[in-house]
């Protein structure tokens, strides 16, 4: 039977935790950096546990004020100390609960900056290999940082979006421009079935680009979040695709 994870980024604030966290398999949990804080983490991840969600490390740039979505310029050094204290902090509070983390997926534009530049995907990949070797990474399909993880001797997820719109080159198209949302659930669906089923999703222009679906992200900030995962939960399951996570 095909196989994907459903993931979603959480802890952030959006309020729509408790109704995404059973439609979903992985959990990625902001650690404090662009949003969350020590009571949001201990909150998330015992909800992921009454669950049974696999619990992940979310880090990303400290910039409240953007969310994380606006690129730091920070050195190399900083980028992978960033990543690992914020992860040792999840790791703090998974301990102390009992929990264990499965996997990191960085958040935003540390996310977009390492999919495309090898030296920041390196770093991050490093950070996570020092936190835990044993610790999955998820990122971008066709991105920097599964190179740099794949190097480093991780486990690595490649993943891809269904709310997101995406260019020719395989990356997103970025928030702020036309059409970057999907929010309508028959369009995500349809997109997320055919790249788990072919590998493929038509970009903007028209262009047919080639993906690895390893595992599929819902952002839990969007206003039809609950709405899209719902859809697209019953979709894969509807056409016989298990939904199993990473830590599974």
């Amino acid at each position: 039977m095909p196989r994907v994870d459903l993931n979603c980024d959480l802890g952030e604030g959006a309020g729509q935790d408790a109704e995404l966290m059973p439609l979903i398999t992985s959990a990625n949990i902001a650690c404090g950096a662009h949003a969350g804080d020590d009571t949001t983490m201990r909150a998330t991840m015992a909800l992921a546990l009454r669950h049974g969600i696999a619990i992940g490390a979310h880090p990303g740039f400290a910039d409240r004020a953007n969310f994380g979505r606006r690129e730091l310029a920070l050195p190399i050094s900083e980028i992978h100390a960033m990543v690992f204290r914020q992860i040792s902090t999840l790791q703090a509070i998974a301990r102390a609960l009992g929990a264990r983390l499965s996997h990191v997926k960085p958040h935003g534009a540390l996310y977009n900056l390492a999919a495309r530049n090898a030296d920041a995907a390196r770093a991050i990949a490093a950070a996570v290999h020092d936190a835990d070797p044993q610790l999955q990474l998820i990122a971008l399909a066709g991105s920097q940082l599964l190179v740099a993880g794949a190097a480093a001797g991780l486990v690595t997820m490649s993943e891809v979006f269904a709310d997101r719109t995406y260019q020719s080159n395989g990356s997103l198209t970025p928030r702020d421009r036309p059409n970057a949302l999907i929010s309508q659930p028959a369009v995500a669906v349809a997109q997320v079935l055919r790249l788990v089923r072919e590998g493929k999703v038509s970009a903007t222009d028209g262009t047919e680009v080639t993906l690895r679906a390893d595992t599929v992200c819902l952002h839990g900030d969007g206003r039809d979040a609950v709405a899209l995962a719902r859809h697209v939960s019953a979709a894969l399951l509807a056409a016989g695709i298990e939904l199993k996570s990473p830590a599974d």
